[in-house]
């Protein structure tokens, strides 16, 4: 039986075969024309079986065309050519088929064949031009359309193909030619003007293009979309008057639109107008229709600009309004943030930090800003927190094990401190300078465990790598001379230390508690003395006493331990020392 749908593929195929024309009534309107035109060439007489063996030939080929078995539907519609080689639709469908299959080269004789056969069918010019573009036959193309145009009726709606076939190829005039040859057949369209403008884009003859604006503004006075780009045409042109006034038309017909807020920003900007720029770029934000993207991108210029006074103000400003219209959006939080941070609003911007990861957690670089803004604030505990909560999300980035570490070490939890700087050092392997802050903090820690040959090894690799590391050069020989080793050693390095910065009180200190440790009370006065004239640090001032209590001078060390007790920060035996004047170590 029969299906519909074998139904309706015969009666297709039928219908262009019939299109295309039988070889035999093709020869017929040859015949009726020959008075007219040149002799044909002898055309073979077809017997009705042939026809018909031909016509089904083609109907099975189309089936399997249908089905995109093309190597078998060419196989069939070769045989039919062998029987009708001049029927223009068979032609026709096998340059179709060699297209799908890949093969344009093979398909151009065929599709030429059937443009020269029936030259009124608008779909084998189609399919011409379609081959020599693929060919990259770009003049070949074109001629292939005005062929069309100029040899089928009605076939002026193909103008737009040829015309975009111009533009493809930045063959401008020609495709000005084509839109004045659409504008006339079909009238004044709004496309027409777009593109006309996009060409003299192209060309960059602003002038015609903002001509061709004005026609948009004057025939869609109501599109605001052709306000804010005629704007933006009168600011490439630089009549920033005209721009200003093209928006403001485009605010009344759209009061409160963001974009139209933000180009006069900038042209306010453009005119030395600070506080207007300021307060379009305001209004802008405050509009819930701009999206948190463009805010973003924005608020990025902004940042990029900081640190500038001028721009400061407005830009926290306008990450509050960012927030407030998009309180659900972590992007929003987290460039509040970025702006905050480069402002020096460091609790402000950690606590925004906060509340994007709250939001989406995905995103490394914010865990990361989050715990050294924690170390910034000096909070460790909230860097132990939020280290760890990062280390549930990101356990192979050594980074979140440092600053675990760190945490646990500034908060004298040191058994903590060490499991998880080692943990982060075996991750770091391959990033020598990240695997030396490693050692840094575990030369600390397990001095602090008094496993001192693990705390020196560590602070040996350090100097290894970094010579005049200045953690280490100060606490390795602060920690030796606490513990009464090596002093030779630690006198070189706190001197040397001393040398490039003979200003930090830290550092002279910790020279000083050598010389001290040395025996060498004078010099270690001197250097205390340095120290204490620029810091009135408990430590620092109570080794100044403990250095004149050698001195002989007991008064004026009762003095200083005073001092230094008054700072809350002195050492367990600082009440002792005053009671009994005498000096405890």
């Amino acid at each position: 039986m029969t299906t519909f749908r074998n139904l309706i593929l015969a009666t297709c195929c039928l219908a262009l075969l019939a299109t295309g024309e039988s070889a035999a009534q093709s020869s017929k309107k040859k015949k009726a024309k020959a008075k007219q035109e040149a002799p044909a060439p002898p055309v073979q007489v077809l017997s009705e079986r042939d026809k018909q063996i031909s016509e089904a030939m083609f109907l099975d080929g189309m089936k399997y065309f249908v089905l995109e078995d093309y190597q078998q539907a060419l196989q069939l519609f070769q045989k039919a050519y062998t029987i009708t080689p001049n029927n223009a639709a068979l032609n026709y469908k096998i340059g179709e088929t060699y297209l799908q299959m890949g093969q344009a080269k093979l398909a151009m004789p065929f599709a030429q064949a059937a443009v020269k056969l029936e030259k009124s069918n608008a779909y084998y010019y189609l399919l011409l031009a379609q081959l020599h573009t693929e060919q990259q036959q770009y003049d070949s193309a074109a001629q292939a359309f005005n062929d069309l145009l100029a040899n089928v009726p009605n076939s002026n709606e193909y103008l737009f193909n040829l015309a975009d076939l111009y533009l493809s190829q930045s063959r401008y005039e020609d495709a000005l030619k084509t839109y004045d040859r659409i504008e006339k057949e079909f009238g004044e369209m709004e496309q027409l003007l777009v593109n006309r403008q996009q060409i003299y884009l192209r060309q960059k003859n602003v002038d015609k293009a903002i001509a061709e604006g004005e026609k948009l503004l004057k025939a869609y006075p109501t599109e605001i979309r052709y306000f804010l780009a005629q704007a933006e045409l009168y600011n490439a042109a630089r009549r920033t008057d005209d721009a200003v006034n093209t928006l403001n038309r485009a605010l009344r017909l759209e009061p409160g639109n963001a974009f139209a807020h933000l180009m006069l920003s900038d042209l306010y900007r453009q005119k030395g107008n600070p506080e207007e720029s300021e307060r379009q770029v305001k209004m802008a934000f405050s509009s819930s229709e701009l999206d948190i993207d463009t805010k973003v991108r924005i608020l990025v210029d902004f940042i990029r600009q900081l640190p500038n006074p001028q721009l400061e103000a407005v830009a926290l400003e306008l990450v509050d309004l960012t927030i407030e219209k998009h309180p659900e959006e972590a992007k929003a939080y987290a460039v509040a943030a970025d702006l905050q941070t480069i402002v020096g609003k460091k609790q402000i911007a950690r606590d925004n930090y906060l509340k994007a990861v709250k939001l989406d957690d995905s995103h490394f670089k914010i865990w990361q800003q989050i715990v050294l803004l924690d170390a910034e604030l000096e909070e460790p505990a909230a860097m132990v927190k939020h280290a760890e909560q990062a280390l549930e999300l990101f356990p192979n980035q050594a980074v979140f094990w440092f600053y675990s570490g760190t945490g646990h070490l500034i908060e004298k939890n040191y058994e903590k401190a060490i499991k998880a700087l080692e943990y982060g050092k075996r991750l770091s392997v391959s990033e020598p300078e990240l695997v030396m802050q490693f050692n840094m903090q575990l030369g600390d820690g397990y001095n602090f465990l008094k496993e001192y040959a693990k705390s020196d090894a560590a602070y040996e690799a350090v100097l290894a790598q970094d010579t005049n590391n200045e953690h280490v050069l100060n606490n390795y020989s602060y920690f030796l001379s606490v513990r009464g080793e090596k002093l030779e050693k630690a006198r070189e390095m706190s001197e040397r230390l001393v040398k490039q910065h003979p200003t930090n009180p830290t550092y002279l200190d910790t020279y000083a508690w050598v010389l001290y440790k040395l025996g060498n009370y004078t010099d270690a006065r001197k250097y205390l003395e340095q120290a204490v004239a620029i810091s009135d640090d408990a430590t620092i001032v109570e080794h100044y006493g403990d250095v004149l209590y050698k001195l002989g001078k007991k008064e004026e060390a009762v003095s200083q331990w005073q001092k230094a007790k008054l700072k809350g920060e002195a050492s367990a035996f600082i009440d002792r020392k005053i009671k009994e004047k005498k000096l405890y170590e």
